[in-house]
């Protein structure tokens, strides 16, 4: 995990989407070496970019740029996700930034874990963990999201069932539920839950501000939601009598 320092940055890179060295330097009353240091182990985390002596966020739809917000809040939610998913389980991931991250944890607690995913992202970054397989759906490739979309992607998802699938959401209506913002990554979202026994959604707290342009589940299609304590009391009251709802 980050320590305070570089979760701070982290913030205030997310905020202003590009920020001064030096301006980082004064906010944080540290020196411009040590915040250059920092922006380094974060660039190297691939959470921001550095530029000519700016900290600079990637493109909203960029996986890094979705990583960094709210990043310390996301690994606290994959760490408790992580002890819903057995030893040698097989499970399914979408390209959320969380799933990502839930990916990094079953990998680092070293448990015997097939994982399902459309996400060539997820597939890079877990491939070198020994104990965990990766089952990469193919399809059209987005760029940016680094994923598989299309026909093929939900042909392929015919052929595998699972117990458990992961999902990540862009919004949320109390009358219509989740939402997303791609039309053809919830496409195959929705496919995936075809194939699994259970929904489990993984989202930081600010996802539930409002909805965003497509919807992805109904509330009565999502079995298990894992989020952060900020979540709205009213939206937690709702919830937990509708699904399993765990706060962290």
């Amino acid at each position: 995990m980050l320590n305070q320092r570089l979760t701070a940055i982290l913030q205030l890179v997310n905020t202003k989407h590009q920020i001064a060295v030096t301006e980082l330097a004064a906010v944080l009353n540290v020196s411009v070496v040590t915040i250059r240091k920092d922006l380094t182990t974060l660039e190297q985390q691939g959470l921001l970019r550095r530029q000519h002596g700016w900290a600079v966020q990637d493109a909203p739809d960029d996986l890094n740029a979705r990583l960094a917000i709210n990043y310390a809040i996301k690994v606290k939610i994959a760490m408790v996700t992580a002890d819903r998913v057995a030893d040698g389980a097989t499970i399914m991931l979408d390209s959320g930034s969380t799933c990502v991250l839930l990916a990094d944890q079953l990998g680092e607690q070293q448990k015997n874990v097939t994982i399902v995913t459309n996400s060539y992202y997820i597939a890079h970054r877990v491939g070198d963990y020994p104990t965990l397989t990766v089952e990469v759906l193919g399809g059209q490739y987005q760029p940016v999201a680094q994923v598989g979309v299309g026909p093929l992607t939900l042909h392929m998802l015919t052929a595998f069932h699972v117990h458990q699938l992961f999902v990540g959401t862009d919004g949320f209506d109390p009358q219509s539920g989740f939402s997303g913002r791609n039309l053809a990554r919830n496409q195959v979202i929705q496919a995936m839950a075809r194939q699994a026994d259970t929904v489990t959604l993984l989202t930081d707290s600010s996802k539930f501000q409002g909805p965003s342009l497509i919807q992805q589940f109904p509330l009565d299609q999502v079995d298990a939601v894992v989020t952060d304590q900020d979540l709205p009391s009213a939206i937690a009251t709702m919830l937990r009598g509708a699904l399993d709802l765990q706060l962290v």
